[in-house]
């Protein structure tokens, strides 16, 4: 009898075990997604990572290769912003591209990050005069499908 309550018991503890540890891996999943081919600058590729936080705030990252300076874009701009739209259909400027020197890296790297309290539905970049853009121009550089 002693055997059965502690087999019991023992697997009782290791079904909780497993259901916290599949609930907590659901919970702090990053959702990745990847850029769709750019018309505006076809070498660039990149990916974007959001990742709810402890807070339920959303950390989104975003990683490109080959990014072209905005200068030498036709027409030439300034800056690259990152937009994102959000589940109640607002779009907000949520920062500038950091791109490295193009002297110092022959993959014309780019990365950015920022955390919201939004949920993103779809992020995009637009080549812009200014990073304090209240709305997107019409010169989309990389966006990525409705996640």
């Amino acid at each position: 009898m002693k055997t059965l309550r502690l087999n019991f018991f023992s697997r009782n503890v290791l079904l909780g075990a497993s259901a916290a540890l599949l609930l907590f891996s659901l919970t702090s999943c990053a959702k990745k997604v990847v850029f769709l081919t750019s018309s505006v600058v076809p070498a660039a590729r990149g990916q974007v990572t959001v990742k709810k936080d402890n807070n339920n705030n959303f950390a989104i990252k975003i990683k490109i290769d080959n990014l072209a300076e905005a200068k030498r874009l036709e027409p030439s701009k300034n800056t690259y912003v990152v937009w994102m739209e959000t589940d109640e259909s607002m779009v907000k400027n949520i920062g500038q591209i950091q791109s490295n020197n193009p002297f110092m890296s022959s993959k014309l790297k780019a990365t950015f990050e920022t955390v919201t309290a939004f949920k993103p539905k779809k992020i995009f970049i637009t080549a812009e005069d200014n990073s304090d853009a209240q709305y997107p121009g019409n010169q989309f550089v990389l966006e990525t499908k409705r996640f």
